[in-house]
């Protein structure tokens, strides 16, 4: 542990890594569940980790924001593979995206990690990120956490349960700091409440406004 890292990072750092049938599950449960679970990454240089902070469901070929709505191609590939397994994809020829499959193989859909509370690697993820001025920014968007931990391509297709890439069970997040919103940044399927965060998390990305957690299942139900 590095000594940058929070005491409750290091409690949540000795957690066991989600297990396979976390993930094999209905996707929004799963993106609710992921709050305040621990991301990490080891690479050459280090281990960095962040606390999920805000997360967006992606629910298969019917939901027309999720990539499995061109069906199967060798970018969607990983989509419908087995729970549990990282899907990562480049975006605006710039930016590596890290999302985790759920449900069961062959029914494509992910949850897409949008924002983390760095806990450790802090001065890893600063070499990382020289462009951010606040240690708030480092984190707080797809493609910067993505940098800021090291996933890339290579880490496509990686099941979740070890390294290089796993998710740690973390502390869990009471509805009461849970707010729902329709996902950000796309045009398709847009109005469906499908995106979570922990209220009163400052790595939270874009908007902060959505219905309380407690409202949490049936706006899920409602765009299933």
């Amino acid at each position: 542990m590095t000594s940058d890292a929070a005491p409750s990072a290091r409690r949540s750092r000795l957690a066991p890594p989600l297990p396979q049938s976390f993930y094999d599950r209905r996707t929004e449960l799963v993106a609710r569940d992921l709050l305040g679970a621990i991301l990490e990454c080891h690479g050459p240089n280090g281990v960095a980790a962040g606390r999920i902070v805000e997360t967006e469901a992606y629910l298969g070929e019917h939901d027309l924001a999720c990539h499995a709505a061109a069906g199967r191609t060798a970018r969607t590939a990983p989509l419908y593979g087995p729970p549990g397994i990282a899907y990562v994809y480049f975006i605006y020829g710039m930016y590596w995206c890290f999302n985790a499959v759920t449900r069961a193989e062959h029914e494509p859909s992910a949850v897409l990690v949008r924002a983390l509370e760095p806990v450790q690697g802090l001065e890893l993820m600063r070499s990382r990120r020289r462009t951010a001025h606040r240690d708030i920014d480092l984190t707080n968007g797809p493609g910067k956490l993505c940098l800021a931990l090291g996933i890339d391509g290579r880490m496509n297709w990686t099941p979740l349960q070890g390294p290089p890439l796993l998710i740690r069970r973390g502390e869990a997040v009471p509805d009461r700091d849970v707010v729902v919103t329709p996902r950000i940044g796309i045009t398709q399927s847009a109005d469906w409440p499908l995106r979570w965060y922990i209220r009163d998390s400052a790595y939270v990305s874009g908007k902060k406004t959505g219905i309380k957690g407690r409202r949490r299942t049936a706006a899920a139900n409602g765009a299933d």
